[in-house]
């Protein structure tokens, strides 16, 4: 089941994201950062509290328990999609495939006319799952940050930005 997250849902998703792309939990699916920041911790509870102050998490649920989750912000005309996480025991499942279409319909009720999201460039299987997805490379790179908040950079990182326009 696929819902939107309430506040309460904040330790549960701090645990479930930093589980998808930190530590050695991570390396048991295919979306880890492990190997391109050291830190065990991608996001906060105080952080992702401030994100659902800004915008919304979807949460897709089995049997009570939380088992994936997206990052959705709109900004103008467009949805920014973020922190897509799939818990590494279940990956490989359509878990993701089924927020990333719910990501599409909420943004269709949002009357955004396209997704975006920025993706290290380095994620090479990561980009390409969204370019099969209907995806685009929009062109734009970013610098990744240098505030080291939540890992440190062990080669030089940069953002891609993807974006999907929608019908």
């Amino acid at each position: 089941m696929i819902l939107p997250a309430q506040m309460s849902h904040i330790p549960d998703l701090a645990k479930l994201i930093n589980s998808a792309y930190r530590g050695e939990a991570s390396k048991k699916g295919w979306t880890t950062e492990a190997d391109l920041l050291d830190g065990e911790i991608r996001t906060d509870e105080e952080s992702l509290k401030e994100l659902m102050e800004a915008g919304t998490f979807l949460i897709y649920t089995e049997a009570n328990k939380l088992h994936g989750c997206v990052y959705l912000e709109k900004q103008g005309g467009k949805l920014y999609l973020g922190m897509l996480s799939v818990s590494p025991d279940v990956q490989a499942r359509g878990i993701g495939s089924k927020l990333l279409a719910a990501s599409e319909d909420y943004a269709m009720e949002e009357n955004c006319n396209s997704i975006m999201m920025n993706v290290i460039s380095r994620r090479e299987e990561l980009i390409n799952w969204y370019e099969r997805h209907g995806y685009k490379r929009a062109g734009t790179i970013k610098p990744f940050p240098s505030d080291n908040k939540f890992g440190t950079p062990v080669m030089p990182l940069e953002f891609i930005e993807l974006e999907k326009i929608l019908a």
